[in-house]
């Protein structure tokens, strides 16, 4: 059998890659093959052509069908952006000096990340996270902020931590607040997650926390997924955008926070 053409090996060994991680950047796979940016996104193009992958902004993620229902973190990033910024600045607001607070992994709990840290008025801040981007972002209010990262098992779909040993930090800890966010958020089942391990680490952060909110763009609301996360009677607060439609959770007895 005659061997693969150069540039059809290679699509190959990125399709791999992107199957294995869930997420390949173009500058990434730049350097692992020492080709010309360029070069790649013809290749991702290519690969995108065949329905093998769906192309995002900065690389590629796997195609939904394949994946199922769990959405890449640059994926979701370009989702209700915006939404989620305000439901950041809502969640940020909540925090004073001195407090301990964890912060789930997520793009709208980047979006929090992103709020305290333009906080300037806060001092003393604990933050606990069981993802990295979120413990990068706060890096440069240190040391206004002291940033603990839980450990654990690196997922690169969500650049999160997960057992084993992501729990041996919570257990050791008690927290102020906790922002958890997740997969969908519905009336009757409550808080959800499409991914199972993640799901675990956020029943351990809301069980550490004094007061819990669940951060959540309109996208999320009505939908149900297979791990549950939390009931509302352990949710002090659901934030979300002024988009959402949220009659059916305030009929159930939901406190909802809507950020304008």
């Amino acid at each position: 059998m005659p061997l693969a053409p150069p540039a059809a090996a290679r699509r190959d060994q990125m399709l791999a890659i992107i199957r294995q991680d869930g997420f390949a950047r173009v500058s990434d796979l730049s350097e692992r093959f020492a080709i010309s940016e360029v070069t790649v996104r013809a290749d991702l193009d290519a690969l995108a052509a065949s329905a093998a992958i769906q192309r995002v902004h900065g690389g590629a993620v796997v195609e939904q069908a394949a994946r199922g229902q769990e959405h890449a973190f640059e994926e979701s990033q370009l989702t209700a952006s915006d939404e989620k910024r305000r439901i950041g600045v809502a969640a940020a607001a909540l925090v004073e000096s001195g407090q301990t607070i964890v912060l789930d992994v997520g793009t709208t709990t980047s979006a929090v990340a992103r709020a305290l840290l333009a906080r300037d008025d806060l001092r003393d801040v604990v933050v606990v996270t069981n993802a990295l981007n979120i413990a990068l972002a706060l890096e440069p209010g240190i040391p206004r902020f002291t940033v603990i990262v839980t450990g654990g098992t690196l997922r690169p779909l969500q650049h999160s931590l997960v057992n084993p040993l992501a729990g041996s930090v919570f257990d050791q800890v008690r927290a102020d607040i906790a922002f958890i966010g997740c997969s969908g958020v519905d009336a009757a089942a409550g808080v959800t997650n499409v991914n199972l391990p993640e799901a675990d680490a956020k029943r351990r952060m809301i069980a550490i926390a004094a007061k819990n909110f669940v951060v959540a763009d309109s996208t999320k609301l009505g939908v149900v997924h297979r791990s549950r996360v939390a009931d509302w009677s352990e949710v002090d607060e659901l934030i979300t955008g002024a988009e959402a439609d949220i009659r059916a959770l305030t009929a159930a007895g939901v406190r909802v926070q809507q950020s304008q």
